[in-house]
């Protein structure tokens, strides 16, 4: 679990890339060089790491780009102690960046696997986030209402439980599609029954599962 000063300076490199792409929050930014992103992937892509690239992290997941990670990250505007629901924890990298940001995290994975995997390996890290093994389609209504709702995959619909589930001005990111490509969408909840929409960039997402088996 080392993290050198190789690592750092590929981090270092990895930012400046991000911020070619159009990525100017300088919290996002920061949040981006300070986790170690090669610790949340397997050793055979360990040399890829801090390539703004997706890798395969079993369960048919993947661990994101950084682009991605960043994009999401600045879409939602956190703000420290921000209450945030993250529906597909993953390897825990976009967690972690969420609580680099100074997010409280709620998490929830659908895949047991990654569950367990990453469970073990945040606090590892020094991240202790609020983790759960459930559906993300029903959120998690007992700790509702969040300032901040993430959804990590791409989703056929925008799921009722989480609009009800965000506070009145919270925002809500989620990639929305049927097919291969999302449309990544914002909302921000102006009362109880009414939703500002955004709908910016394409982006192609692990789906969102459905139908959960326990």
């Amino acid at each position: 679990m080392t993290d050198n000063f190789k690592h750092k300076g590929l981090r270092k490199q990895l930012v400046e890339e991000i911020k070619s792409k159009g990525i100017s929050d300088e919290a996002v930014l920061k949040a981006i060089e300070k986790v170690p992103r090669h610790l949340f992937i397997d050793d055979v892509f360990l040399d890829f790491a801090y390539k703004d690239t997706a890798f395969q992290i079993g369960a048919g997941q993947t661990i994101s780009q950084p682009f991605t990670v960043a994009y999401q990250s600045t879409l939602l505007e956190i703000k420290k102690g921000d209450k945030v629901l993250e529906i597909g924890t993953g390897s825990g990298y976009q967690t972690a960046v969420l609580m680099e940001l100074g997010a409280k995290v709620f998490s929830i994975e659908r895949q047991k696997s990654l569950f367990e995997k990453t469970k073990a390996l945040l606090p590892q890290l020094g991240y202790t986030p609020k983790l759960y093994y459930g559906d993300g389609y029903k959120g998690l209504p007992n700790y509702a209402p969040f300032d901040k709702i993430l959804v990590t995959a791409g989703a056929p619909f925008i799921p009722e439980d989480l609009k009800e589930q965000l506070k009145v001005g919270g925002k809500l990111v989620i990639p929305v599609g049927k097919g291969s490509i999302q449309i990544m969408t914002v909302l921000t909840k102006i009362d109880k029954e009414t939703f500002e929409t955004r709908k910016l960039q394409e982006f192609s997402f692990v789906p969102l599962l459905v139908d959960k088996a326990w």
